[in-house]
């Protein structure tokens, strides 16, 4: 079990694998068919080598009565077997939506008796008052929100469509800058709205425009934070160009280019 003040840290000698658990501040909650399945101020982090931080949560926090306890398993090879159980709520059912490790392997033995869900098989996360999307935060990744003066411009189709002293640059750990743009620095009369739809565990939900320059249309190239999470508020209603999809971004002058062994973001989860 987990000391409140704690975290714990294991690795496998002779691989790059390891695994650490600490307990979160946060008040999380989930929602399911209308019901809230976990209610937690004591879950916990898992950090896993190669993968996003995962909750878990203890037992008690868990509308247990609602879970139906399933056939189906997973085998790790580090952390052991996972037995698994799928949501009931009325009518609606979600398969294997929840896993727990009931005799974990020693190096995970912090995540006994706490029980975790897919993001996606359930309807609503929220941390606090907020609601999170695609997967749990990483604590130490950092996303900052910043207005700038610097001179950006975008090429698409051989033409300038944004020309701009006023952008908010966005800069997030693992990512490339980014650079947020007032829609009345855009050429409004290329921009076609998209129905496109993605969201970011970090920004919110993001919405799409594409770029039509005579007959090419190119396809969600631009999108825009409408209500943005309270963390990156200055991004609200602005429109970013995915840079490595357009002819050229310059910024100060300088042709925009990928950083030598920067990792591409997510697709469209800007």
């Amino acid at each position: 079990m987990i000391d409140e003040m704690d975290s714990t840290a294991c690795e496998i000698p002779g691989t790059d694998w390891h695994f650490r658990v600490e307990p979160s501040p946060r008040w999380v909650r989930v929602k399911f068919g209308g019901e809230t399945i976990v209610n937690s101020k004591r879950a916990v982090l898992a950090f896993e080598a190669g993968r996003l931080p995962v909750y878990y949560f203890p037992r008690e926090d868990v509308r247990m009565d609602l879970l139906v306890p399933s056939d189906h398993q997973t085998v790790c090879t580090h952390k052991g077997t996972a037995s698994y159980w799928s949501i009931k709520v009325g009518d609606k059912i979600s398969k294997h939506a929840a896993w727990s490790y009931l005799t974990p392997k020693p190096v995970a033995h912090d995540i006994e008796g706490y029980i975790s869900f897919y993001w996606s098989k359930t309807d609503a996360w929220f941390e606090e008052e907020t609601e999170i999307f695609v997967h749990a935060r990483d604590p130490y990744r950092r996303v900052d929100a910043i207005p700038s003066s610097r001179h950006v411009q975008a090429l698409v189709g051989g033409e300038v469509v944004a020309d701009s002293h006023r952008p908010v640059l966005v800069f997030e750990t693992g990512l490339v800058s980014r650079y947020y743009l007032p829609i009345e620095d855009i050429n409004q009369d290329v921009l076609l709205p998209s129905d496109t739809e993605t969201r970011c565990p970090y920004k919110g939900i993001a919405n799409y425009y594409s770029v039509k320059i005579g007959d090419k249309l190119y396809e969600d190239i631009i999108w825009t934070y409408k209500d943005p999470l309270p963390a990156v508020q200055e991004i609200k209603g602005l429109l970013c160009f995915y840079s490595e999809r357009i002819d050229a971004l310059y910024i100060d002058g300088e042709k925009w280019e990928l950083p030598k062994n920067e990792s591409l973001p997510y697709k469209k989860s800007e």
